[in-house]
């Protein structure tokens, strides 16, 4: 069984080697000690969110602090290709758990989307707490899936925001995928670039409306489509997410690199 992971701010772990002692203090602690009722001899893993994982033995248990021994430090290399899920904003909880989902198949950033058809808006002080929310989806869809990377959330674009990105990342030499039911060309036939940017575009319960697909076909994305059944918004992403992963060979279960 793998060890739980638990977060510190990027920065945090750096100069921290075998032998060290680092401890864990804050809300992290409290819940490693008092929640999950951690012990001295456990083991457990602290990542800064951006690649850094330190493998630790619990030495001593204290009200709100752990303090830990550390036994390994891995520096997780970032992907040549970056997989970006642009997720629609979406009624109820799909949305989030679309990013919760997608956190756990290993996308890399997630941009959220004010699709035309979006039921939901995000505006003023609604804006700020919608995307807090949707960061502590994420960093605890991290933890769950013991990650090192904590995805990174963006702000919210509109279509011509999302158009304008689209331009930016086919000119850099990344992929625009937007998955729609109409598309012609299968996800796993789509060309994937060698390094660089691949955004996933999900739509929202209504669909795409065609003069969004135009824009950003316009922009230089794809139209694709992931099988022979329409998904929910909440499903489309993860699923595309981990086609895409395993094309790129994310999955082939390969030793960590860069431990020492």
């Amino acid at each position: 069984m793998t060890a739980p992971v638990f977060l510190a701010e990027p920065g945090v772990l750096d100069g921290l080697e075998p032998g060290a002692r680092y401890v864990l203090e804050g809300a992290e602690a409290r819940h490693a000690g008092v929640v999950q009722r951690r012990r001295p001899g456990e083991a457990v893993d602290v990542v800064d969110g951006a690649g850094v994982r330190l493998c630790c033995t619990i030495a001593d248990v204290e009200p709100g602090r752990l303090v830990l021994q550390v036994a390994e430090r891995v520096v997780e290399a970032r992907p040549a290709v970056r997989v970006v899920l642009v997720q629609a904003l979406a009624k109820g909880d799909r949305d989030e758990l679309a990013i919760e989902a997608a956190t756990e198949v290993g996308v890399d950033g997630i941009v959220p989307w004010q699709a035309q058809r979006s039921i939901v808006v995000w505006r003023g002080d609604r804006a700020a707490r919608s995307r807090a929310k949707w960061l502590a989806t994420v960093r605890s869809a991290t933890k769950q899936s013991r990650r090192a990377a904590v995805p990174e959330v963006a702000e919210a674009v509109t279509t011509a925001g999302l158009a304008a990105l689209t331009a930016q990342v086919v000119g850099d030499g990344g992929a625009v995928l937007v998955l729609h039911e109409s598309a012609t060309t299968p996800l796993r036939d789509a060309a994937l670039p060698d390094a660089g940017d691949v955004l996933l575009v999900v739509g929202p319960e209504g669909g795409i409306d065609d003069d969004e697909l135009a824009a950003l076909t316009g922009a230089g994305a794809v139209a694709v489509r992931l099988g022979p059944h329409v998904l929910r918004t909440s499903t489309a992403g993860p699923v595309a997410a981990a086609l895409v992963a395993e094309r790129l060979g994310r999955w082939g279960g390969a030793p960590r690199a860069g431990a020492h």
